[in-house]
């Protein structure tokens, strides 16, 4: 199934190792350094132009990609849930 997080983007549910807020996590150091370490590797995606409230970590063809989103995660959550609810 696929899950769609804004504007043109939609990704693979299987693909998704994780779905966070990004006001909670930013609070680590160690998630600001992977947040950092991932864009400056070209391997971060905003999706919208608006505020950001989420990020979605990826795993495509074995690579890392950070999509960063205006949902929410429980926004992301719901409609990935709907997606699997309607299989």
């Amino acid at each position: 199934m696929y899950l769609h997080l804004g504007g043109d983007t939609i990704v693979r549910t299987e693909d998704i190792t994780g779905i966070f807020d990004l006001d909670n996590a930013t609070v680590s150091y160690r998630t600001r350094e992977f947040l950092s370490y991932a864009q400056k590797n070209g391997k971060v995606v905003n999706v919208s132009d608006e505020l950001p409230k989420s990020f979605v970590i990826c795993t495509e063809d074995n690579e890392t990609i950070i999509y960063i989103c205006q949902l929410s995660p429980n926004t992301l959550i719901k409609r990935s849930e709907q997606e699997l609810g309607g299989q």
